[in-house]
């Protein structure tokens, strides 16, 4: 693995750690696509660094299993934004 992806996957790693964040929030910060994001986590962090793999992984499953609940909550103030419009 070439060392510039060595280095963004490390940080990708911590930024999720230290905010939480999902793989859309931190493709947005790092400026790459989700799909990049996804497959530094999953498939190049273990080989760097199981411990920080397992404890990304967590955040990301929180993330996903919350995910219709974020969905939903857009739709919501989406609706009510448009009501106070009209």
């Amino acid at each position: 693995m070439q060392e510039y992806i060595q280095k963004r996957v490390l940080e990708l790693c911590t930024y999720i750690l230290e905010t939480q964040a999902t793989v859309r929030q931190a493709a947005q910060v790092f400026g790459v696509s989700k799909s990049t994001v996804h497959k530094d986590m999953t498939e190049r962090l273990p080989s760097l660094n199981k411990d920080l793999a397992q404890q990304v992984k967590k955040v990301l499953d929180f993330n996903k299993s919350e995910r219709h609940l974020r969905g939903g909550e857009a739709t919501r103030k989406k609706y009510r934004k448009e009501e106070k419009q009209n």
